[in-house]
């Protein structure tokens, strides 16, 4: 399967300007003030006594309207939460709704269990996790990704695979994030979002995932040579909260938008 790849990086070093020295500027002899000074200085004064004359204007107009009333300092419409009755703690949401503790266990669990049918994937990692070393190793720029993934609290990463008939194959990808100043989940999945209008990937802007801040999924062109199977590949890539989430799908036949779509609706439903 083809390896996700990172946006370039923009090189950020120092840059040295390459401009001529400015030559001396030649300083014009000096004017005696004539009546072009003094026009503007009459100018400059009759502003500045229109300003303040209307600022005093203004002020007499306001001073002889009648005072307006302030608001009353108790809000009766302001609708407070009811205090608990003396003794009563308030209930803890089970852990159904508490989505903390979703992601905070295992994050296998979060991925879509394989479908019934399907077989796991040769190349599937034998206990659902993938190493730091390993994922960023997928990339293009191995160690631009690494650093891209410490400098933005990489966590941990689940993944899950499967295979569907003889040569359709399916990966799913949750990469979590630490709590920081920098939101890592949203600006992974915005920089590989980054590059699928590119002439390599999906060549297009793709399609919105379905319950998702702006998560969206694609359908790349199909690949032909000669010699060799037509190879096809649809990826969607959105995020929750602290979780970023990757799809793969790759087939010699023809991958339909609502094989990708639905499939990154489900996921996202289970974060």
């Amino acid at each position: 399967m083809e390896a996700t790849e990172t946006a370039p990086i923009a090189d950020s070093g120092p840059h040295v300007a390459d401009h001529a020295p400015q030559e001396d500027v030649a300083v014009p002899p000096r004017r005696r003030a004539g009546r072009t000074g003094r026009t503007v200085g009459l100018i400059a004064v009759a502003a500045v006594l229109g300003l303040v004359g209307g600022t005093a204007v203004g002020y007499g107009v306001q001073a002889e309207r009648e005072p307006t009333a302030l608001p009353a300092l108790n809000q009766p419409d302001l609708a407070y939460p009811k205090s608990l009755p003396k003794g009563q703690k308030a209930v803890q949401l089970p852990a159904s709704e508490d989505r903390r503790v979703k992601t905070d266990g295992d994050l296998r669990k979060l991925l879509l269990p394989r479908p019934t049918g399907t077989k796991k994937a040769e190349f599937s990692d034998l206990d659902g996790w993938v190493s730091l070393p390993q994922y960023a190793g997928g990339f293009k720029s191995p160690d631009s990704a690494l650093d891209f993934q410490l400098n933005s609290g990489l966590r941990r990463i689940a993944s899950t695979s499967w295979q569907t008939g003889k040569y359709r194959l399916t990966e799913i990808r949750l990469v979590q994030y630490r709590d920081s100043d920098v939101l890592g989940a949203q600006e992974h999945a915005e920089e590989q979002m980054g590059y699928m209008t590119d002439e390599d990937y999906a060549r297009s802007e793709g399609e919105p995932v379905k319950g998702s801040v702006n998560g969206r999924y694609y359908l790349f062109p199909v690949q032909r040579k000669a010699g060799y199977l037509d190879f096809y590949e649809a990826r969607a890539y959105f995020h929750r909260g602290d979780i970023m989430a990757e799809i793969y799908i790759v087939d010699t036949k023809k991958i339909s938008a609502k094989d990708i779509g639905s499939l990154a609706e489900r996921q996202l439903g289970r974060l």
